[in-house]
């Protein structure tokens, strides 16, 4: 047992050692490759750093990350002093609207899960959560290539209509899974265990991503028996990492590997970057060994140089020799590149270009799945069973994840909307954005005239004016000067 004399001792940027869940560390070698920096380390040199660690970190980040000869003992708790949380105004503020909520059962669209969102939110995740990469001209474009039309069939018995499906061989209530999104705690204490809690009580597939703010085996810990669990796969510069990352992974149970690809550098997002991320409250977890860590470009970059940016075709055989799992690449683009793929022996693609988050000015991946389902069909049966092509970015009704299904998509992907969901409610949020797209694939499908996923072919979905990227027309002023938008969700006390 250490004193608190002793720890108080070592409070310095030369000899620091902090305590967390009752145990002493030594981490001042670590100071300067701690993403958030060393400020907030410092802060608790000497003393009790567990209030502090435990929102932004895995419980066994610390003990995996630093060598045994830096794990110095336990504690006397009774000797502990304690830093005193001082609550700001701006976090008191924030309480009061999370307290005035609008109630969920008012929440009728994931639109107002964002809406919602973007106000209780600490300004550095939503500036993290929110962003996308440059002009922010493809987030856009993400959603805007959903307003397609869609023709209906009508006097059709469409009183039973069935959305179930099965997405890589396992189960799933929705033609939808949940896609991966970085440090959920940002924005819940629980992070994606509140999206592992509700896929596993509504039969939905969660993937789970390399950059969680849980730790892989937390979430899996959460899952009940036999729950499918994807993984999303940023590739480390030490393939050791990645084949040990990879084959645990698989031992644990998972089904399907998502290997990112679109991502050999976080691209600039101006949103995120403008926050810096170098204050008390930093919530990066990864890469707690690396130098070279970017301090002062927002969570992206804090997060992501260890990403491998060598990442090639060359790869693929590696990764199916390390692995059974089926094997997808996440962020295709391009009919030359699903050919490649699909050559290349892996189970599947997601056109994708990362919710916005990359390059920008990409085509959206509704638009792309045209051309790639086109070339697809010349090159063997059609769908394939033995190739998946999933969509992702810019999803937020169940009338997108059909119009994506109808042209060909296997299942889409939905990031952002489950995300907001549990930063906004929790659990019950994701629970309740289930539902929506229950309720709105159930309703669709019968004025669609389709009574099974089966029914849904491209001829119910006019797509031509996905190409054409016509030039914005001016604003009609007078249509808009009279018109009345819909409502979001309101707060009962919006002068707060």
């Amino acid at each position: 047992m250490l004193s608190t004399q002793t720890i108080s001792e070592h409070a310095s940027k030369d000899s620091c050692w902090i305590i967390v869940h009752g145990k002493v560390y030594d981490v001042t070698g670590f100071l300067d490759e701690h993403p958030g920096g060393s400020k907030i380390i410092l802060k608790y040199a000497g003393k009790d750093a567990t209030e502090a660690y435990e929102p932004i970190h895995p419980p066994n980040a610390i003990i995996d990350n630093l060598s045994t000869e830096k794990h110095l003992g336990d504690v006397d708790p009774s000797t502990v002093t304690k830093v005193v949380k001082v609550i700001s105004e701006a976090e008191k503020q924030r309480q009061a609207l999370i307290a005035k909520r609008p109630p969920l059962d008012e929440i009728l669209n994931l639109h107002d899960f964002e809406a919602v969102a973007k106000i209780i939110l600490p300004d550095k995740a939503w500036a993290y959560y929110s962003s996308a990469s440059d002009d922010e001209i493809t987030i856009r474009e993400n959603r805007a290539a959903y307003q397609s039309l869609v023709p209906s069939r009508i006097l059709r018995d469409v009183t039973v209509v069935d959305w179930s499906t099965t997405i890589l061989g396992q189960k799933s209530n929705l033609p939808v899974y949940i896609s991966a999104t970085a440090l959920g705690k940002l924005g819940h204490p629980d992070g994606e265990l509140n999206l592992t809690r509700a896929a596993g009580k509504h039969g939905v597939i969660q993937m789970i991503p390399t950059l969680a703010s849980c730790s892989f085996d937390e979430i899996v810990d959460a899952a009940l028996p036999n729950q499918p669990l994807f993984l999303q796969l940023y590739v480390n510069r030490d393939r050791t990492i990645t084949k040990r990352y990879v084959q645990h992974a698989e031992k644990r149970g998972v089904k399907g590997l998502f290997i990112t690809v679109d991502a050999p550098q976080l691209g600039r997002r101006e949103k995120d970057m403008r926050m810096k991320f170098v204050g008390d409250d930093a919530g990066a977890k990864v890469q707690e060994n690396m130098s070279g860590v970017k301090k002062d470009e927002g969570v992206a970059r804090a997060i992501s140089s260890f990403i491998d940016p060598s990442l090639s075709w060359k790869d693929i055989p590696w990764f199916r020799s390390i692995t059974n799992m089926p094997i997808i690449l996440k962020g295709v683009s391009t009919p030359e590149d699903a050919v490649l793929a699909l050559e290349a022996g892996v189970q599947g693609i997601v056109l994708s270009n990362h919710g916005g988050r990359q390059l920008d000015t990409s085509r959206s991946g509704l638009e792309n799945l045209i051309d790639i389902v086109n070339v697809l069909k010349t090159r063997g049966p059609w769908p394939n069973p033995n190739f998946s092509v999933f969509v992702d970015g810019g999803v937020r009704r169940a009338s997108d994840v059909l119009k994506a299904l109808a042209l060909g998509a296997s299942a889409v992907g939905i990031g952002r909307g489950f995300l907001y969901a549990f930063c906004s409610y929790g659990e019950a949020g994701v629970e309740k954005a289930f539902k929506i797209l229950g309720d709105e694939l159930e309703m669709n499908m019968r004025l669609l005239g389709a009574r099974n996923l089966k029914e849904l072919v491209p001829e119910m979905v006019d797509a031509s004016a996905l190409q054409a990227h016509v030039g914005a027309t001016p604003r009609d002023n007078l249509f808009d000067s009279t018109y009345q938008p819909l409502r979001l969700a309101e707060f009962k006390a919006a002068k707060l």
